[in-house]
């Protein structure tokens, strides 16, 4: 039996939350379960609004989807939510510039189905972590060419510069992962609010070390704020066998 815990706080810094998350551990149309985190961007009222509406409109794409391919599924969603949002962006211009990350996971069986837009990730922690998104920001494709390490790009001045996002363009490339997974393994998803002031290692430990999922995602939200919270956190930790 699945069971998952999320949470999102607003951090050290910011005033508004443009975070948004949704969890669900039973059906979801055609899919068994169905799990979001977006991170909105824009003034702070076309942020808010591109993830939430984003998350919305996924999850109603994705009910009303009658194919069984969870790929299909999920990247006719992401696409649905893209042409929704670059539209409202472009007919408004206190939306204009809004969009949003998007990692969007189902778990069907021993296989994890995952889909990124953005720089918001997703974890898969045993005794390792290992992240199985890949984020498109301006700094991760730098150190792709080897033009910084991955060191340096923690703390690179053009951390926050995406370069995919949801209603950034009219048309949008969505990466898909699938991922076979096993009992023991916890599945984390997050914002860059906490993968950029928590470093992936001290996220293990603090996932492995606390009792229950509730305790896990309470300590990493902590843990972002107590080194900055610089920015909004969202985490969804799913236990996928349900120990």
């Amino acid at each position: 039996m699945i069971k998952t815990f999320s949470l999102t706080d607003v951090g050290m810094k910011r005033k508004i939350n443009q975070d948004y998350l949704y969890t669900c551990e039973e059906k979801v149309g055609n899919l068994p379960n169905l799990f979001i985190v977006c991170d909105g961007m824009g003034g702070h009222k076309a942020g808010d609004y591109a993830s939430r509406r984003s998350t919305e409109i996924i999850v109603e794409s994705v009910k009303n989807n009658t194919k069984t391919s969870p790929i299909k599924i999920i990247r006719e969603a992401i696409e649905e939510a893209n042409d929704h949002v670059f539209v409202e962006a472009s007919q408004n211009s206190e939306m204009t510039g809004m969009g949003t990350t998007c990692v969007v996971s189902c778990v069907i069986g021993n296989t994890l189905y995952v889909a990124n837009v953005g720089d918001s990730r997703l974890y898969l922690i045993d005794r390792e972590i290992t992240q199985i998104t890949k984020d498109h920001s301006l700094v991760e494709e730098m150190v792709r060419v080897g033009q910084i390490d991955r060191q340096s790009a923690r703390t690179h001045p053009d951390k926050n510069i995406i370069t995919r996002a949801v209603g950034a363009a009219p048309e949008i490339r969505v990466d898909f992962f699938d991922v076979s997974i096993k009992e023991g393994d916890l599945i984390l998803m997050c914002s860059d609010g906490l993968s950029n002031m928590v470093e992936d290692e001290d996220i293990r430990m603090i996932v492995t070390a606390a009792p229950d999922l509730a305790t896990k995602a309470e300590r990493l939200v902590q843990e972002a704020n107590a080194r900055g919270g610089r920015d909004n956190i969202a985490v969804v930790l799913i236990d996928p066998f349900g120990k």
